[in-house]
């Protein structure tokens, strides 16, 4: 099984990150993430990023370091995440109806994310 290459934000101000849940009718419907998205066919990575933040955020975006890399299997499909450190440029607005939060970094365990980001959400939290 081929794994479906994603895209996450990891966007921090001032010790709080921010995330976003996804929508009903989704795969993992429910959970919160970092915003970001698949990767389409002869798209870049960080291109990729750019797209989902200002479709998703309505702002542009600087995409920096990769900070984390993911393979995971779920029952239905196996992805492989690519988590990056991004900066925005204005006030982000969730514009697909989706719930959006700023989240300390200490109460990011708190919330209910993929398994797939147990490691980073670890990591980020002990911040």
């Amino acid at each position: 099984m081929r794994a479906v290459e994603v895209v996450a934000a990891v966007i921090e101000r001032g010790g709080r990150y921010l995330v976003t849940r996804r929508l009903d009718g989704t795969h993992l419907a429910g959970l919160w993430e970092f915003p970001g998205g698949k990767i389409g066919p002869g798209e870049k990575p960080a291109d990729a990023l750019t797209r989902e933040i200002k479709e998703e955020l309505g702002v542009e975006s600087t995409v920096g370091e990769l900070i984390e890399s993911v393979d995971w299997t779920y029952p239905e499909k196996t992805v492989r995440l690519l988590f990056f450190r991004c900066a925005l440029e204005g006030e982000p607005m969730p514009l697909e109806g989706q719930e959006m939060r700023w989240v300390a970094a200490a109460d990011l365990a708190g919330y209910t994310f993929p398994d797939a980001d147990t490691t980073l959400i670890g990591r980020l939290s002990r911040r």
